[in-house]
């Protein structure tokens, strides 16, 4: 089993009266085929390392690799592109844009291919029924429920078959049932080639990934493996 992501000596600090480390020089090496889970107390850089790790943020200092390559930090167009395509990101609020209904939600993601309008249109749908809401895929994410939100944002993750899917606090505003049915969605989305790496509070979801990692003072342990 290769590894998918490596980070060495990773650390972000942010600037206020003084400096603060969130990350303190993080190592770790995730692999393809994996689930892991993030947990960690507010403030901890759970998020802050998913979004390292999706390429909208750059580190003070250290290495991020793909596939063993070395990300440039400086090169905007192409961690754009790689994000596009090789990366779906699943955000607690969703990030569903209002005026637009279910299906354009998705399909716009799907644009970042290439511009085949009717082939973005016809995977959207494929995608969005399998998550059992091809019946709201005309609705406004205003007149969808928050399972029903989230599943579109799954949907939208999706769409271009990504290698890795990061999602932070991904039911952190669901109740138990529907936070339940979300996580059994993200579980069956596991490959061989894929990795999966969630940000969460809940421990009864994090207990179960196939490792369990904690972030406390900048630091990353393990906290639990599964075979």
């Amino acid at each position: 089993m290769s590894n998918l992501i490596q980070i060495k000596n990773l650390q972000k600090n942010y600037e206020t009266n003084k400096k603060i480390k969130v990350l303190n020089k993080l190592n770790f090496n995730f692999k393809n085929g994996k689930i892991y889970s993030l947990v960690g107390p507010s403030g901890s850089g759970k998020s802050t390392l998913l979004n390292l790790l999706s390429l909208i943020d750059k580190p003070s200092s250290g290495i991020i690799k793909f596939k063993n390559i070395n990300i440039n930090y400086y090169n905007k167009s192409n961690n754009d592109e790689a994000r596009g395509k090789k990366i779906g990101i699943i955000y607690q609020d969703k990030n569903l844009l209002p005026d637009f209904n279910a299906l354009e939600n998705v399909y716009l993601a799907r644009l970042a291919i290439d511009n085949n309008l009717n082939k973005a249109i016809e995977d959207s749908k494929r995608i969005i029924k399998k998550l059992g809401l091809f019946h709201r895929i005309k609705h406004l994410p205003s007149e969808l429920s928050g399972g029903e939100k989230q599943r579109i944002a799954i949907a939208r993750a999706l769409i271009n078959s990504p290698e890795i899917i990061l999602a932070d606090e991904p039911t952190g505003n669901l109740d138990f049932k529907n936070a339940k049915e979300v996580f059994k969605i993200l579980f069956k989305l596991r490959r061989k080639d894929r990795l999966i790496i969630f940000a969460t509070h809940n421990r009864y979801f994090a207990n179960k990934a196939d490792c369990k990692l904690e972030l406390f003072g900048g630091r990353i342990r393990f906290t639990n493996v599964r075979n």
